[in-house]
């Protein structure tokens, strides 16, 4: 069986290109069949697709490739752990056309100074970026990740799940976003208290007075003497005193 050159290629943003790597790997014998590349993922992060893949495709007396070792890794254990097994598996590891020998005290050392140097230049990455963004955060220019909803667009979602219409699936679908966004924007959106109920007075009808009524009225308005005394029954009804008493308890008025 023939041995291979399995190349690997990899950058870290979406921004960088991969034409140098994929040329200089064209250069050291790699057929565009066996390149695999990462786009988009860190050095430090070992679960890479295209990595893994690489790894698969390598067998026995095959040739790994790559430019440099940062692509490979930028964790010492992490690149440690990729030539293990490597070796394990009778692979050889390639590094711009030099190869490393494993057993070479020399090249270990080498290796491992390499591996050291990868590591702290993503150290060194990191820390300038956290100074970065602390000196954008200070100047106000950082102001965050933007939101996926604007105030109104937040507005509607609490009312439309306060409304009891839509489940959290159907409210996620119809804004277009997750169901994590739904519960955080309901769970900071505080509930507003409803107003107090208004009590409808009813206000009752004046009670219409009858005509021997508005005659005793009018005569008590005329003579003043005749006037009911404070505490008495109005006319036309009597107490249960009078009713025992009198049948009268005042004089009938015609009007």
């Amino acid at each position: 069986m023939t041995a291979l050159h399995i190349g690997y290629a990899r950058v870290s943003t979406a921004e960088q290109e991969l034409t140098a790597q994929i040329n200089a790997l064209r250069a050291l014998g790699v057929e565009d069949e066996q390149i695999f590349v990462d786009h988009g993922y860190t050095g430090t992060n070992r679960a890479r697709p295209g990595l893994r893949e690489a790894l698969a495709a390598c067998r026995k007396g095959d040739t790994f490739v790559i430019t440099k070792l940062d692509r490979l890794a930028r964790s010492l254990p992490d690149a440690r752990d990729i030539v293990e097994e490597l070796t394990r598996r009778q692979v050889k590891l390639s590094i711009g056309g030099s190869i490393h020998d494993p057993n070479d005290p020399v090249g270990r050392l080498l290796f491992n100074m390499l591996a050291m140097v990868a590591e702290f230049e993503s150290d060194l990455i990191r820390a300038r970026t956290r100074e970065g963004m602390q000196i954008a955060k200070a100047k106000g220019r950082l102001r965050g990740r933007k939101p996926k909803l604007s105030p109104a667009q937040e507005k509607l979602l609490v009312d439309t799940y306060r409304r009891g219409q839509h489940t959290t699936a159907e409210i996620a679908a119809l804004f277009n976003v997750a169901r994590s966004t739904v519960y955080r924007t309901i769970q900071r959106t505080p509930v507003e208290p409803e107003p107090p109920e208004t009590r409808r007075i009813r206000r009752l009808p004046a009670r219409r007075r009858g005509p021997r009524e508005r005659a005793r009225l009018n005569l008590e308005w005329a003579n003043p003497a005749l006037a009911a005394p404070a505490g008495s029954p109005p006319a036309g009804r009597c107490s249960s005193a009078a009713a025992r008493g009198s049948r009268t308890a005042w004089p009938a008025v015609r009007a």
